[in-house]
């Protein structure tokens, strides 16, 4: 099954007509992309969009054998002309299949939000599904049970799509995700790239044509993540960012309830109402258990609380007990960290400050913290495949 993407953009296009935002301004060359739309063996065309034809063109395709179009969400503005030759768009009801004299089959999913996904077998069982923007499955228990070997959604705008998707099977590590409704949220290029192979999705230039079912090279999903960051960098945003595409994450909060600290709880609840509702979370700075487990992907936020706790446990300060054996059982508990770190099977994405940049601390144990988290934060990278430091919210990757 061939598939040509006549465009990969958001409903409005990018550069969206009219913005002065930073990514539309940068939105140029192959990096801007007209309104999603979909042209599969040539016969069905999934969402009729402005310059439909004029795309195929310069795509080396013609419309002029499509028998099908069907459209996956409300089309705002005024009414579009259908193009001669092209019959009248419609819309497949939630839940029906549609079988064309092509051999193709074409299954209705329904969404959580307006619009309608469409899941394509063609004529030789290769599987696609398409979903709209903005959209996500809403049950998947049936319909996707035997995977799909494409999958086109809006990976940026509603990256709980692929988790959905993930935690019933329909996707695997094979599968091609291909990120389409792509607007003016992330600035294109490196970054875009960078946030899509976070969730296992790449991005294409419109006009690409596909073979649905070829092996492609899918990008691996990063291991173990670093993310480090000044106080309110966005560092813990962009952790969570990382796996907000994958269902079942172990959110695992080193920095305890603290009663009575009004501050601190409302810290804790702003984190806990930006995380999915399929995520658990485990209060706990015993680490070393949890990198052994295999399970779902961890997230560890963060490593500077879990250090307090690890000095506070051999007496670091105080002056004495730190010569008397502290200091050596402290690097022990990091050794033993870093070493589990290294051998962990599962997903990991931890966050810690970068707190030696600054004034230089007027306290003895503030220094010493102060070098220690240096420490810890060189030892835990060392055993990382990726390491971003996050500044002002933009993540700058030192490795990876």
């Amino acid at each position: 099954m061939e598939l040509t993407l006549l465009g990969t953009g958001a409903p409005s296009g990018l550069p969206r007509p009219d913005c002065p935002c930073a990514a539309c301004a940068t939105a140029l060359g192959p990096d801007a992309r007209a309104a999603t739309a979909l042209l599969v063996d040539g016969a069905l065309l999934l969402d009729l969009t402005p310059g439909a034809v004029f795309a195929a063109a310069r795509a080396g395709q013609s419309l002029g054998q499509v028998r099908q179009v069907l459209l996956s969400h409300p089309h705002d503005g005024p009414a579009m002309e259908v193009p001669a030759g092209l019959p009248q768009p419609g819309r497949v009801p939630d839940g029906r299949e549609l079988a064309l004299l092509t051999g193709h089959r074409v299954r209705a999913v329904a969404m959580d939000a307006p619009g309608t996904g469409y899941a394509v077998t063609g004529p030789d069982g290769q599987r696609l599904l398409y979903l709209p923007p903005g959209g996500a499955p809403a049950g998947l228990e049936e319909n996707g049970k035997d995977g799909y070997d494409m999958v086109l959604a809006d990976v940026v705008g509603r990256p709980d799509a692929l988790a959905k998707l993930r935690a019933v099977g329909a996707m695997g590590p094979a599968t091609d995700v291909i990120a389409v409704h792509l607007d003016h949220d992330v600035p294109p290029g490196a970054e875009l790239r960078r946030r899509l192979a976070a969730a296992g999705a790449r991005a294409v230039p419109d006009g690409t044509t596909l073979t649905v079912g070829v092996y492609e090279d899918v990008p691996d999903v990063p291991r173990r993540t670093l993310v480090l960051g000044g106080a309110r960098s966005g560092k813990s945003v962009e952790a969570e960012r990382r796996l907000e595409a994958f269902p079942d994450v172990l959110y695992v909060a080193t920095g305890g309830t603290r009663g009575g600290d009004g501050e601190w709880a409302a810290r804790v609840a702003t984190h806990r109402e930006r995380r999915p509702g399929s995520w658990r979370t485990a209060e706990t700075c015993d680490l070393v258990p949890l990198l052994a487990d295999d399970g779902p992907p961890l997230l560890i936020d963060c490593l500077s609380l879990w250090l307090t706790d690890a000095m506070d446990a051999v007496g670091a300060w105080d002056d004495a007990e730190w010569a008397d054996g502290g200091e050596r059982a402290l690097r022990e508990r990091v050794r033993e960290l870093t070493d589990a770190v290294r051998a962990t099977r599962r997903t990991l994405v931890a966050v810690s400050n970068e707190v030696g940049s600054g004034i230089v601390p007027a306290t003895a144990s503030g220094r010493r913290y102060r070098d220690e988290l240096g420490r810890l934060n060189a030892a835990f990278a060392g055993e990382c495949e990726h390491v971003v430091l996050v500044v002002a919210g933009q993540a700058v990757v030192l490795r990876g």
